[in-house]
């Protein structure tokens, strides 16, 4: 992953002048999987890198960030998945994902690792790998009665309806919330009519992230939306600012899975926010330690 830092985002057809150039460790199911790493949860990856210096790196950056890697794999048909990121003097950014080796995972991959994903509290998976690989791992997770968060990123607009019937958590930001279901998402009042459209899909649970605004979320047994404001923070460079929310819900679903919902999204989207204050994806990304103690009692 590499991230260009830029005054603002380009216009189609423009060529601007970087400030700053930086390549760094990134992909959606990595970046969560460190972030619940770091705060304390045991974790592992299923995945597929390229037999090439970014794959060799990447299972070395898993292992040394306590990340079990028995399931992650090898490739020389593609070479390993990357994502150039552009990132403005606001903190915003575009990204382009070339899956490469991700989407060398298979079913038998996932298949294979049965036995992991039924020791699991908790199992993650997003879009960057095909969805018919995602679909088997989330009904793999359901078979062993395991919590599943799917965050469908990259979103599709025509997802197989099973993802949402596996899907305990549905965690989307405002963009893949109207790619889903056609409906724009501007601010949090906009959201009940996407996660009541989300929730009658199947999914127990929907959270809708709204950067700076916070995130709003319901649930099948209490469908009316409520509303968590995010914490004031300035921003630095908001690149996988979803995926540390996501990673810190994984982590408080395994870890203290007592805490209200409510309270657990808090300091998830409170996770969220202390990485937009420094630069970079994974860089941003702090250790249990270094955060606040309030945030795991």
């Amino acid at each position: 992953m590499s991230n260009s830092y830029v005054p603002r985002l380009p216009k189609p057809g423009e060529t601007l002048h970087g400030e700053r150039f930086a390549v760094g460790f990134g992909g959606k199911g990595a970046n969560q999987c460190i972030v619940s790493s770091r705060l304390g949860a045991k974790t592992a990856m299923v995945a597929k890198v390229g037999n090439d210096t970014f794959g060799n790196n990447y299972i070395q950056n898993f292992r040394d960030n306590g990340v079990n890697i028995e399931h992650v794999s090898t490739t020389s048909e593609a070479a390993t998945g990357v994502a150039p990121i552009a990132v403005s003097e606001d903190g915003q950014n575009a990204i382009v994902i070339v899956s490469g080796a991700n989407l060398k995972l298979t079913e038998t991959d996932v298949q294979r690792s049965e036995g992991l994903i039924s020791s699991a509290r908790v199992v993650v998976c997003q879009l960057e790998i095909k969805p018919d690989v995602t679909i088997t791992a989330l009904k793999l997770a359901k078979k062993h009665n395991v919590v599943t968060i799917f965050n469908p990123a990259p979103a599709l607009p025509h997802l197989d309806p099973s993802f949402y019937v596996y899907s305990d958590f549905l965690c989307v930001n405002e963009t893949e919330a109207e790619i889903l279901t056609g409906i724009p998402v501007s601010c949090p009042n906009d959201s009940q009519k996407v996660i009541s459209c989300l929730l009658e899909r199947g999914c127990k649970a929907v959270i809708v992230t709204l950067g700076s605004q916070g995130s709003v979320f319901a649930t099948h047994e209490n469908p009316l939306i409520r509303h968590i404001q995010a914490t004031s923070v300035t921003a630095v460079d908001s690149t996988g600012a979803g995926d540390a929310f996501i990673g810190a819900l994984a982590f408080y679903l395994s870890t203290m899975p007592n805490l209200q919902l409510e309270d657990i999204i808090r300091r998830s989207g409170k996770i969220a926010s202390a990485s937009v204050e420094l630069p970079g994806t994974q860089t941003s990304y702090q250790w249990q330690k270094d955060l606040p103690k309030e945030l795991f009692h």
